[in-house]
């Protein structure tokens, strides 16, 4: 059986670590906002190449903070309009309702999947004040073309990083594109914690004086709340995690395109359209995503060959019972990508073997 993803396998050989890491948590009897988080909101703003790492709950509320940030500091107000993908996960549409902004969907390019920028100033109204670019499976969105247009309307621009920890354009690497990102480390991302955590990165000092304390009940000083808050702050065991994982992140990012490239250069059928890359840095491959006009027909043949596929997303979300105010729109692209893709195995444990294996029985559909 090729697993679809091996997280046993992916954190094997930091359980050590991991033990230990666990063993100074107990003994330093410090479980909330301790040492661990700050070394990690260090070492990420810097491996980043930010200012800032506010340590949070999860991915979604690093987005739904960083807009009620905004929303604190003038820069928003509700009932904004914030431009966001079409074909994004849910999560990303959710953000932005939660803190009382109105998200506006944007066609992606089928190519990369990621939000088509040469539509984004169609989509401009007098109410739209951010861009929310998704940087889906991994890849980065085309972050030059958005801030152009972002400078050019006086718009905010968030980076919804969440899948794409250390893919880099340039010298900058995601989550220092833009005026904030979210970011988070669900076991499966490329840096996975091992439960829920997420954070926010920004050179922003303002923003990040405000969410510092928004993050923690509205507190920068105890008993003392300056700002109608949450209680969303990065745990500090999963702290301790993610300061083990990280110093490995490029390394394993650079295992995922080493994959990729034999998938792209070997793969050869015309029933499978491959995705876009061009070989840069700008992709970590948090997922292999193709697309097949008979997908239920593929999964289930690769299926009986022992292989696991899963599908990354089966149903948009503006067809979604919770977002029904959507259900009369029409988003053709995006309506295409989510009846046709099909996640492919990929990891930085995945084998020779199996890559062989799995490149062998795709060819023969």
């Amino acid at each position: 059986m090729i697993k679809f993803l091996d997280l046993h396998k992916i954190n094997l050989p930091y359980q050590e670590a991991f033990h230990q890491k666990t063993q100074q948590f107990l003994d330093k009897g410090w479980f909330i906002l301790g040492d661990e988080v700050k070394a990690f909101e260090n070492d990420f703003a810097a491996y980043c190449g930010t200012k800032f790492c506010i340590g949070v709950g999860n991915g979604l509320d690093a987005l739904v903070l960083i807009f009620k940030g905004y929303i604190q500091l003038g820069r928003l107000q509700k009932g904004d309009e914030v431009l966001v993908p079409a074909n994004t996960y849910i999560a990303s549409i959710l953000a932005v309702l939660e803190a009382d902004l109105v998200p506006v969907l944007v066609e992606p390019k089928p190519e990369t999947y990621n939000i088509n920028s040469d539509l984004i100033t169609a989509k401009i109204t007098s109410k739209t004040k951010a861009v929310l670019p998704v940087h889906l499976y991994g890849q980065i969105a085309d972050m030059n073309h958005i801030n152009v247009i972002a400078k050019q309307y006086n718009l905010l621009v968030i980076e919804d990083a969440a899948q794409a920890h250390g893919a880099q354009t340039g010298d900058r690497r995601a989550g220092n594109l833009s005026d904030a990102a979210g970011f988070s480390f669900y076991p499966s991302k490329n840096l996975g914690a091992l439960g829920d955590a997420g954070a926010i990165t920004t050179n922003d000092a303002a923003l990040a004086k405000v969410l510092f304390a928004l993050r923690n009940y509205g507190s920068e000083k105890k008993y003392h709340n300056d700002f109608i808050g949450v209680n969303s702050r990065l745990d500090e065991l999963q702290a301790a995690f993610l300061n083990v994982k990280l110093p490995h992140l490029d390394k394993e990012n650079e295992c995922r395109r080493e994959i990729a490239q034999r998938y792209l250069a070997e793969i050869k059928n015309d029933k499978i359209v491959l995705p876009h890359w061009d070989f840069s840095a700008n992709h970590v491959f948090h997922l292999f995503v193709v697309r097949t006009a008979n997908r239920g027909e593929l999964q289930e043949y690769l299926k009986a060959n022992d292989i696991e596929t899963m599908v990354h997303y089966p149903i948009p979300p503006h067809r979604q019972q919770a977002l029904n105010h959507w259900q009369d729109s029409s988003f053709p692209v995006t309506e295409k990508i989510h009846q046709e893709v099909l996640s492919l195995p990929m990891s930085p444990v995945m084998t020779e073997a199996e890559v062989d294996t799995l490149i062998q029985i795709l060819n023969q559909y």
